[in-house]
Order: structure tokens, then C-alpha cells, then sequence
């Protein structure tokens, strides 16, 4: 399963919480971006509950404000 995870996050922070969900399990890409979120990251899990854990894991960073989580189809 893949998914995008868009990341809004503290003013300034972009670049360091990057860095820590980068690390995390299943994370293949991940980029800063401008506009309403500020950090894309790009999964690849084999199930929803292993999907589940990383959104988890994104959510427990300090300085992540709120995230929203996009399930490709294909």
C-alpha cells in the first residue's frame, strides 16, 4: 500500500521534522514544500495497520501540527 502524508507543522521546523520522519519505517520519499503543507512524505507499508503506526509515530513528533494522510488506489 502507498500513501502520501501531508504534514503542517511549526513555523521553522520544516526542515528538522523532516529529517525525523525521513528515519521513520516505510518512509521512501519526503520533500518541504510551500503552500498549505508543509512537509510530503511518501509511504509504502503492507498493510493499513502498518500505515496506521507511521501516521502514529508522524503525529508524536514535536512541532507536528496536524497531518492528513492520502491512500493511493493503485
Amino acid at each position: 500500500m502507498v500513501a502520501q502524508i501531508l504534514v503542517v507543522v511549526e513555523i521553522g521546523r520544516e526542515h528538522e521534522i523532516a529529517d525525523q520522519i525521513r528515519n521513520l519505517p516505510g518512509v521512501t520519499e519526503i520533500a518541504v514544500t510551500y503552500g498549505q503543507y508543509d512537509i510530503v512524505a511518501k509511504v509504502t507499508t503492507e498493510t493499513m495497520a502498518d500505515l496506521d503506526r507511521v501516521v502514529t509515530l508522524i503525529r508524536k513528533i514535536p512541532g507536528v501540527l496536524r497531518t492528513s494522510t492520502l491512500v493511493w488506489s493503485i
